[in-house]
């Protein structure tokens, strides 16, 4: 008895303690949970709920007042339903979400390949490779990227492909004033350009072309749909609908085929293309879409590699000519983060330069090098190009894009074909690597 007695305050107090402990631990935990969770607590532990308390529990609730229309259960990504009023849709989510609004007009980058290995030898490296560079012109610029390898629709692969993602990315992106479409065999060669927005403030589609060409020789290549700045607006999406109507879906496809190819005499086969086909909406002014297309060519927006990829060697040695007799700061080392702000400083020196252009004449680096014919995936390259010629061309466009941006880790390139790298020195390109 004597030992019951004494043991019965030390139980007691033991009690205690654990109590005590246990709703200790109970706060930290919901302490914790209300830091973690994204679910809003409340402070009180008697009105304690959590979300998974309870199966009956719906969290998709919310305020009416702030349905948009992803909540309209017609709303189809497809390109068989037209989307109306996407003007006032979009306008209606950004103030929704006033986070998103921005000073200058987001871009969005959509590029992207083909759902399968590619049967080529060198295709997945190369295709790796370039979606390196447009990672990087991206993350130096804050644009941000969409690469697809997925069919969209069943009837529109090859060239027409990017028509279906392009539509369901503006649907996807309601914060992007612009989705800027880019093949994958368009390697980006100077990580310094800047879109020049405000030029087409008055257009709603920008792609690279030549009047002449159009209206004059009605020439099929007379602009390449490979690369273009297509506006997220009402026009596009109608554009669009326009623009796919002349593709494989269509019921006159077969019969465009033969439009196009007796209005353009140089078309080399019979299909209808989506280039071809973009073509002849301007030249007709069907639609009434011409006046609202940019047709840009005061620089390389989406360059010939074939007039480019000789001249690459050449450029890169007037680039470091120019910054070791140019100004301390063009050699000045920098973190990434800031790679902009040196970038205008060596466009500012570009303009003091003699012969600092853009075009075959100028020595100043091409914006984008397009390898249109190349085939870099299928390897089914055009026949007047060798497959050396190609495959050395990329890597070598890919390598000069690589070295602007491995400088701001301290490291080059031994040369344009090679895989290996060197250290760079301090106050390179004037002292000796």
């Amino acid at each position: 008895m004597a030992r019951s007695s004494t043991t019965k305050p030390s139980a007691l107090v033991d009690g205690l303690v654990f109590t005590a402990g246990a709703f200790m631990a109970l706060l930290i935990f919901f302490g914790l949970y209300s830091f973690l969770s994204p679910y809003p607590v409340p402070n009180r532990l008697s009105s304690i709920s959590l979300p998974f308390s309870s199966p009956r529990t719906n969290h998709s609730t919310h305020d009416p007042s702030d349905q948009t229309f992803y909540d309209d259960p017609s709303l189809t990504y497809t390109i068989e339903k037209p989307i109306s009023n996407w003007d006032e849709k979009r306008s209606a989510w950004l103030k929704l979400h006033p986070s998103f609004s921005a000073k200058t007009e987001r871009v969005l980058m959509v590029s992207g390949s083909q759902p399968k290995p590619c049967p080529s030898y060198d295709g997945d490296h190369l295709l790796l490779r370039s979606l390196k560079n447009k990672v990087d012109y991206c993350r130096i610029h804050d644009i941000e990227l969409f690469y697809n390898t997925a069919l969209f629709h069943p009837s529109m692969p090859t060239f027409w492909a990017k028509i279906p993602v392009i539509r369901a990315a503006m649907l996807a992106h309601p914060e992007s004033d612009w989705v800027w479409w880019v093949d994958s065999d368009a390697i980006f060669t100077d990580m310094d350009f800047f879109l020049p927005l405000d030029r087409y403030r008055d257009h709603n589609m920008v792609v690279h072309g030549w009047p002449k060409l159009v209206y004059e020789e009605k020439s099929w290549v007379a602009l390449n749909a490979g690369v273009f700045l297509i506006r997220n607006c009402q026009w596009s999406l109608d554009f669009m609908d326009e623009w796919a109507s002349m593709g494989p879906p269509s019921p006159d496809y077969e019969k465009w085929g033969k439009i196009l190819t007796s209005t353009f005499k140089n078309k080399v086969f019979t299909d209808s293309d989506d280039q071809s086909a973009l073509v002849y909406l301007i030249l007709t002014g069907k639609g009434g879409w011409r006046d609202k297309i940019y047709l840009e060519n005061e620089y390389y927006f989406e360059g010939y590699w074939v007039e480019i990829v000789g001249r690459l060697e050449n450029i890169a040695a007037r680039y470091n000519e120019m910054e070791k007799r140019g100004p301390a700061v063009l050699r000045r080392r920098h973190a990434e983060g800031v790679f902009v702000s040196y970038a205008k400083q060596r466009d500012a020196q570009l303009g003091r330069e003699n012969g600092a252009v853009s075009g075959p004449k100028g020595w100043k680096r091409p914006f984008l090098t397009h390898f249109t014919g190349c085939q870099p995936c299928n390897g089914k390259r055009n026949e007047q190009y060798s497959g050396d010629n190609c495959t050395e061309g990329m890597y070598k466009a890919l390598n000069f894009a690589d070295d602007q941006v491995l400088r701001a880790y301290g490291f080059r390139h031994a040369n344009m074909l090679s895989g290996d790298v060197q250290p760079l020195p301090f106050d390179y390109p004037r002292a000796r690597t």
